[in-house]
């Protein structure tokens, strides 16, 4: 339970008391409000946080946005907001969910099974020195050697987010990702920083022997091989030079969420010049096939033209579908722009 003790832990009163002050005069929250969502912020970083490292002590260094979306209950909004008052239960927390993200604080989203809140971004005055420091990235290929263990540790969030636990175990999705990068690293390429070499973002463009298509239209589930324990993989990749190879499996996809603003148009990009690249490997490619797990990559799926193909209706994952050649001309920064 995150009550008041663990708060203050986390995010000692005399931090929190000038971003309250700045949250109620520069947002125009009442004192009320402007507490829950600070509780619900610090709630909340503090599990992304956790996620990225379960060993992480208090308190936090700062105070972050842009982490994306995290599991919180309306149970657990509850006991956030009203640990240490007389009343308030779940159908009141929900409630004031909804007045948060009406005030466009938060964003809920809502897979049929749980609540996600994202803290969305505010404005420079209640971030004040929280912002960090600017940080350079540059796209670089995937090493196999280096890059397997972080490129893993970053991608078992996502995967911990679907199955609302922390069972994905990043030794077997390194093991998997120096597998696939041995064979064939055309398609796995990073955003790392400068300053230290640490990948912070990934994607894998993973040419599909033609035999395997078929599972592109079967339940998406099927598909998870990373977090999976199983140790067949219904995807043969192709060999170079196949001819038969016509589909590519966008197997992963992910930036830190601290810098998915300013640098996802410039790693969707990447992605366009390295399936052209990856034609000149497997002539007759044609089909982009993408395996939906979260919520916000379904909204960007479908900003670059993805449409949804097979999907269970007892599942929030599901496949989503585009032409490469549709990809490859298309404007991503006009595309990514739009409302």
């Amino acid at each position: 339970m995150f009550d008041v003790e663990q708060l203050e832990l986390w995010f000692p009163e005399e931090r929190r008391s000038p971003i309250l002050q700045q949250l109620i005069q520069s947002v125009g929250l009442t004192r009320m409000r402007a507490d829950y969502f600070l509780r619900l912020w610090i709630y909340l970083c503090v599990k992304a946080e956790q996620a990225k490292n379960p060993q992480i002590k208090p308190p936090l260094p700062q105070l972050k946005t842009m982490f994306g979306s995290v599991i919180c209950t309306h149970s657990e909004a509850a006991e956030l907001f009203y640990c240490d008052k007389d009343q308030g239960g779940d159908r009141s927390a929900g409630m004031m969910l909804d007045k948060l993200a009406a005030l466009r604080l938060i964003r809920k989203h809502f897979d049929g099974n749980t609540t996600c809140i994202e803290i969305l971004p505010l404005p420079k005055i209640i971030q004040g020195s929280q912002t960090e420091q600017q940080v350079t990235l540059k796209l670089d290929d995937f090493d196999p050697r280096c890059d397997a263990i972080p490129v893993a540790n970053l991608l078992a969030i996502n995967y911990n987010w679907m199955n609302n636990n922390n069972d994905a175990v990043p030794h077997r999705i390194s093991r998997l990702l120096r597998q696939w990068g041995n064979q064939y690293g055309t398609g796995m390429r990073v955003l790392r920083r400068v300053d230290n070499a640490n990948p912070v973002a990934f994607y894998l463009l993973y040419p599909t022997k033609s035999t395997s298509d078929l599972n592109f239209f079967k339940p998406a589930k099927n598909a998870l091989h990373l977090s999976t324990m199983s140790e067949i993989d219904p995807f043969e990749m192709a060999i170079i030079g196949d001819k038969t190879c016509t589909s590519v499996f966008i197997r992963s996809w992910m930036i830190d969420p601290l810098y998915l603003r300013e640098y996802q148009a410039i790693f969707l990009q990447d992605a366009q010049q390295t399936l052209i690249r990856m034609q000149q490997d497997f002539p007759n490619l044609c089909d982009l096939h993408t395996l939906i797990i979260h919520p916000t990559y379904a909204q960007l799926g479908s900003a670059l033209g993805f449409q949804h193909t097979h999907q269970d209706s007892r599942s929030s994952i599901h496949w989503m579908y585009l032409a490469l050649d549709r990809f490859v001309a298309l404007d991503v920064q006009q595309a990514i722009a739009q409302p």
